[in-house]
């Protein structure tokens, strides 16, 4: 009943009250994007939702467009400043997904949206973490989202759709709070991880072992 019901009221619920308290914030932050990184205001990428339906997720940009004399985007490093590096390890530039979660692409809870071009490359298994809403953050996030590697995330991932109660996100959204007063980069949105890309990781072991699994 939570699950299929009580949990998609909770998250309208909440991600209206925190449009309309954190309105002015987003307001603010929009202002000093548009000024200190450009236009467009909002990053938006395609990524797979629940059931693997493919939504448009939004968030302030964190990068320049600055490119070098042939027209071509420089590295990211190079186009990541200050500003931007502060919105992500205050997960600020994160606050426009609330507007996901009120249209239903995603929950304040659970499995965080990552590439479409990652779907070929999940097993059955990690398949799982599909079958549920994606989350503003999630179990993986705040278990050592940057410093598990892509295996041992995704077991989280599974481990918080089979055991989804409303005791569950209750602990994960304690364990966001303090991760997030603590300043940790626990959170921070790392779609690479520290080990690499996850499909050229998993199309590598593809080649050589002929399975997805480890």
């Amino acid at each position: 009943m939570y699950k299929n019901g009580i949990k998609r009221c909770l998250d309208f619920t909440l991600s209206l009250c925190g449009v309309i308290v954190l309105s002015p914030i987003l307001v603010v932050l929009a202002v000093l994007v548009r000024v200190k990184l450009g236009s467009p205001i909002l990053f938006k990428q395609e990524r797979p939702g629940k059931d693997e339906r493919i939504f448009t997720l939004c968030k302030f940009r964190t990068m320049t467009d600055k490119r070098d004399a042939e027209g071509n985007l420089l590295p990211d490093v190079e186009r990541l400043t200050k500003f931007g590096k502060f919105l992500r390890a205050t997960s600020l530039d994160e606050l426009p997904e609330l507007f996901n979660i009120l249209k239903g692409d995603m929950s304040m809870i659970g499995p965080r949206p990552l590439l479409v071009s990652y779907l070929p490359y999940y097993t059955e298994r990690e398949r799982l973490r599909h079958s549920v809403r994606p989350g503003l953050t999630g179990l993986a996030q705040v278990s050592g989202r940057n410093f598990l590697d892509w295996d041992r995330r995704f077991q989280k991932d599974v481990e918080y759709v089979e055991h989804l109660t409303f005791g569950m996100d209750l602990k994960v959204l304690w364990m966001t709070v303090q991760t997030v007063l603590g300043h940790t980069d626990e959170v921070a949105e790392d779609t690479n991880a520290a080990e690499g890309n996850f499909a050229e990781i998993r199309k590598k072991r593809l080649e050589e072992t002929g399975s997805l699994e480890a």
